[in-house]
């Protein structure tokens, strides 16, 4: 589901659709967590609790980067800004961003789990 979102943020982007690019974006990054949550055998019925486990436990673990924080409470945050904002301008740059930051976040978790499914045979 990541890859999709990836994948819609940037067809999204190049057509100019930048607000529902930040969206994808955003949801990409939350697939990815849900996935890594799923390891755990854990799921939330919020956002909001997605969030607070990764950071949890992955961030204040030391298992993932402090900027993997930011990029998914940023993401989060932009999201709800571009969704519900009716006046909210996002630039090229900012969609860009946060495509960007997206690929980045999903990469280091599919690595994280391919690892871990390693680790387990």
């Amino acid at each position: 589901m990541a890859t999709e979102h990836l994948n819609a943020s940037r067809y999204l982007l190049d057509g100019g659709f930048l607000k529902d690019s930040i969206g994808r974006s955003y949801y990409a990054m939350f697939a990815a967590t849900r996935a890594l949550l799923a390891l755990d055998g854990v799921d939330f019925s919020k956002h909001a609790g997605v969030i607070s486990y990764f950071q949890k436990e992955y961030i204040k673990t030391g298992k993932f980067g402090v900027e993997f924080s930011k990029y998914l409470s940023e993401a989060f945050r932009i999201r709800n800004h571009s969704d519900y904002d009716d006046f909210y301008i996002v630039s090229k740059q900012d969609a860009e961003e946060q495509n960007q930051r997206a690929v980045s976040f999903c990469e280091a978790i599919r690595d994280y789990i391919e690892e871990e499914e390693k680790r387990d045979q």
